[in-house]
């Protein structure tokens, strides 16, 4: 909000897209999540007890008197718990902008030139 707001009182223009992941939390792979953590540095306890707590999970459909077959769940992080978020935001910490929230963002970019705006919308719109 600062950056905003510095680039607009200098009377320069700014490009921002919005990002707001669609079912976040329950598309991050597992397996994927633990490679991320571990090159992150996490190669002990911490990291043996995070894919305990992921792994063994199984989950079924149930509707009215009808139930589906339990499967295992290969990907997502529990919502509601504390560590949800968290692992997260780990997991996309690559990706250049401000986190508002574990499942939002936002890049942005001042625009000086007609030229700084197209490059932006082609890597971004």
């Amino acid at each position: 909000m600062e950056d905003v707001a510095s680039s607009l009182n200098k009377q320069k223009s700014v490009d921002v897209v919005f990002l707001d992941f669609q079912k976040a939390f329950d598309k991050v792979p597992h397996q994927r999540l633990l490679l991320r953590l571990k090159s992150m540095g996490d190669n002990g306890n911490l990291l043996s007890w995070i894919e305990n707590w992921l792994g063994n999970r199984k989950q079924r459909v149930v509707i009215k008197d009808c139930a589906s077959s339990w499967q295992d769940v290969t990907s997502g992080v529990p919502q509601g718990s504390v560590l949800g978020p968290l692992l997260f935001v780990a997991y996309i910490n690559d990706i250049d902008g401000d986190i508002l929230f574990a499942d939002d963002t936002k890049l942005y970019s001042e625009v000086t030139s007609k030229s700084d705006s197209e490059k932006f919308q082609l890597n971004f719109g």
